[in-house]
């Protein structure tokens, strides 16, 4: 049958799988490596798997899209699933190893971006620098000054999840003056920051909570209305981890009730999209998952998952292999 595909390189020991749409240069670039089939452009993936299954080797993904299980019982050779993005909760990687396949990601090449996205949202939502620049823009300013806001310096901040994003988030405030918490199931070594066993507990010492926890069914709904009400009306909420992690009603509720005092969001329950009373409120900054968004971050990203498919296909391993689930 016919198929989205290249030629590659003749000498490839199979044909790669590009399961959802990836960037336009590492697509390019995967053409001229690979044999690459563009599976979510197929007029009948279906039929394609059922005639040429057995030539995947490896698949590429993007962290939104993952591959299912039913795909992974598909691809009878599939040795390797590399993931564009650091997140990996779509794909369900005990179901994987226990094919025998192995899964990456793209750690630590987009923490800084992520980190200074994290932290320009807290300012931003502080100190209603968005809101403040549309009321300029509606011509308020002529009629009214503009309303007092809060100040940042000084501030106390919870992060919630200390892994490598975490930490990267907890390092700049202290520029500011800020007093650091986080919380985290177990106690992180060697770091210099106050931790709390839970996410109430976090909420309730501090000004600020910034969320960089992993998402997965683990971390579903564990900012819920009872952490919100802990942060209380003047407590601010930043996520830049996953929309999952953050109940979104009760977001809603306590952004309508006022029962916090603001939130800067990257990333929503069912993107993109976003609630309607979240897009009405100025005291909530929405931007559009783009924290890892930048030229160097996305081309670090994709040589990583060059350098990853490289490896395994060459020597059978992974630069950067995900952690094994903890059963």
């Amino acid at each position: 049958m016919s198929h989205p595909t290249t030629s590659g390189d003749p000498a490839a020991p199979g044909t790669l799988l590009q399961v959802s749409p990836l960037l336009p240069a590492l697509e390019k670039t995967l053409d001229e490596r690979y044999r690459t089939v563009r599976l979510h452009e197929l007029p009948d993936p279906a039929a394609y798997l059922r005639e040429e299954a057995d030539e995947v080797v490896a698949a590429v993904t993007s962290a939104r899209f993952g591959v299912a299980n039913s795909l992974m019982d598909a691809l009878p050779r599939l040795g390797a699933i590399v993931h564009f993005g650091v997140g990996y909760e779509t794909t369900d990687v005990a179901h994987a190893r226990a094919r025998g396949i192995d899964v990456s990601n793209t750690p630590d090449v987009l923490t800084d971006c992520v980190a200074d996205l994290a932290v320009g949202g807290l300012i931003d939502v502080m100190r209603e620098l968005s809101a403040a620049d549309r009321y300029v823009r509606a011509g308020r300013w002529g009629a009214a000054p503009y309303p007092l806001t809060s100040r940042v310096s000084g501030k106390r901040v919870g992060i919630l999840g200390l892994g490598r994003i975490g930490r990267a988030v907890a390092r700049r405030p202290e520029g500011f003056g800020m007093d650091i918490a986080y919380c985290s199931r177990t106690p992180v070594p060697g770091v210099p920051y106050r931790h709390l066993p839970t996410a109430r507990e976090l909420a309730a010492e501090c000004d600020a909570v910034v969320v960089t926890v992993a998402g997965g069914a683990g971390t579903r709904g564990l900012v819920s209305a009872e952490v919100l009400d802990a942060l209380g009306p003047r407590g601010y909420l930043v996520n830049v981890a996953r929309g999952s992690v953050v109940d979104e009603p009760a977001l809603v509720a306590a952004v309508r009730e006022e029962r916090i005092a603001g939130a800067a969001l990257d990333v929503f329950a069912d993107e993109p999209n976003v609630p309607q009373e979240l897009l009405e409120s100025d005291r909530v900054l929405l931007l559009p998952h783009v924290a890892s968004g930048t030229h160097e971050t996305r081309q670090a990203m994709g040589d990583l998952v060059l350098g990853n498919l490289q490896r395994f296909l060459t020597e059978g391993v992974l630069l950067t292999p995900v952690p094994t689930p903890v059963p």
